[in-house]
């Protein structure tokens, strides 16, 4: 039953994700260069829905603390994210909407899946000796918190309870996306399409 669930919620999320343009490649590079901010906007009230509705769910008893996971904060992890940005730009494509424009039909977004196979396969070779640059060593404390999460043991940064700052920041990423403009730079760009689209 859980796999028949995990297909479900993956299959509306990747139709979701091809219904508000972002298995195509074009509207990915207009909201990067701030010229469309429609995606953007999409994003950021997708991100505020879901953070009120876990720290809700927390707050009333709906979610389990024990499936709240903290990521451990260390160099490697910024380093890996400014490459995943980088390749965003590049290639108009993050994991989720390269797999899911490859599920439409995109041939470039099969280049991607490969691009990033390679890059994982060069990464697990090359593991032993990124360990021993000490970039995998926890900085900031960890897996630390904001502010206390009822029914963890985390450590907090302040003593604001964190379901209460997630709350606020659901809450800022909505207000941000309603207070968006439609673009911040110059003219929209023309859509980029898959051929024979």
């Amino acid at each position: 039953m859980e796999i028949v669930l995990a297909i479900a919620i993956g299959g509306a999320f990747g139709f979701v994700l091809d219904r508000v343009g972002a298995t195509n490649p074009g509207y990915i590079i207009r909201m990067l260069n701030l010229s469309d901010l429609h995606l953007m906007k999409t994003i950021l009230s997708g991100i505020g829905t879901a953070s009120i509705l876990m720290f809700a769910g927390l707050l009333v008893g709906l979610v389990d603390p024990g499936h709240v996971s903290i990521k451990a904060a260390y160099l490697g992890v910024f380093i890996g994210g400014l490459l995943l940005g980088v390749g965003f730009a590049v290639a108009g494509y993050c994991p989720g909407t390269g797999l899911t424009a490859a599920a439409t039909g995109r041939w470039d977004a099969l280049w991607f899946i490969l691009g990033g196979l390679l890059g994982a396969a060069a990464y697990m070779l090359s593991f032993a000796w990124v360990e021993t640059t000490g970039i995998l060593e926890n900085i900031a404390g960890g897996k630390t918190t904001l502010g206390p999460i009822a029914g963890t043991d985390y450590p907090s940064l302040i003593g604001v309870p964190g379901e209460w700052i997630g709350l606020a920041a659901g809450l800022a990423f909505l207000a941000i996306a309603w207070l968006l403009p439609d673009r911040l730079t110059g003219a929209s760009t023309p859509t980029v399409r898959a051929p024979g689209e």
